[in-house]
């Protein structure tokens, strides 16, 4: 007669988790720190650039590059309002109010780059840390076995030994995970930071050639 199945519980994954950070040692619980460091920078991350770069936010982007192309400056205003203060809609009002000057431009880009880059120094030094915080515990966890081997006393009980040993694995492994599973999303949020300064060239282009293109368009107006 088969016996019925009985899904694993949240409660043998706790008990898992505790019994790794026992015999991992002290290096788990930076690890541990780490790896809830990673998730919730990444969380924010991830519904920062999807609400930025949703398809929504593209097409209207689209039609603000070219309403300031042609100089229409008060659609780009109702645009912008609707954007709710987005990076691009606050370098395109800053373009607007303060002329569109290479020295404005820069400057705007410069205070608008921490809220791109938000994080990702964090996330950096968490993908080097880790490994090294593993490697640390491996040989923390070889001197403890090797102090074993180096007594006068005889070691009747291996499982003396393979704490050490055990140590020494678990917290490499947990060290390469965290990094590994902070890397990919770090270089996915690195190609969305440049696509973003892209497009913010791309608003600078169309203010700037709507600046010289407004002139014209007043001069033709007047001599009709």
């Amino acid at each position: 007669m088969c016996r019925p199945y009985h899904p694993p519980m949240l409660g043998g994954s706790i008990d898992t988790l505790s019994s790794l950070l026992v015999r991992g040692g002290w290096v788990m619980w930076p690890l541990l720190a780490l790896s809830i460091t990673s998730v919730t920078l990444c969380l924010e991350r991830t519904w920062f650039w999807m609400r930025l770069h949703s398809p929504n936010r593209r097409e209207r982007l689209n039609r603000l590059n070219a309403a300031l192309r042609t100089g229409r400056t008060e659609e780009a205003r109702r645009l912008i309002g609707r954007a709710r203060s987005s990076v691009y809609s606050e370098l395109a009002a800053r373009l607007i109010e303060d002329k569109a000057t290479d020295v404005v431009a820069i400057e705007c880009v410069e205070e608008l780059r921490p809220a791109v880059e938000r994080f990702m120094p964090t996330l950096s030094t968490i993908i080097t840390a880790a490994p090294l915080l593993g490697i640390l515990g491996t040989v923390t966890g070889l001197i403890s076995s090797f102090e074993l081997l180096g007594t006068s006393r005889m070691i009747t009980d291996p499982r003396e030994i393979s704490g050490g040993i055990a140590e020494a694995l678990i917290t490499t492994a947990a060290g390469l995970i965290i990094a590994l599973l902070t890397l990919f999303p770090y270089m996915m949020f690195k190609g969305h930071a440049e696509r973003a300064y892209r497009r913010m060239e791309s608003i600078i282009a169309a203010a700037q050639h709507g600046v010289a293109v407004a002139p014209t368009s007043a001069a033709k107006g007047s001599e009709k």
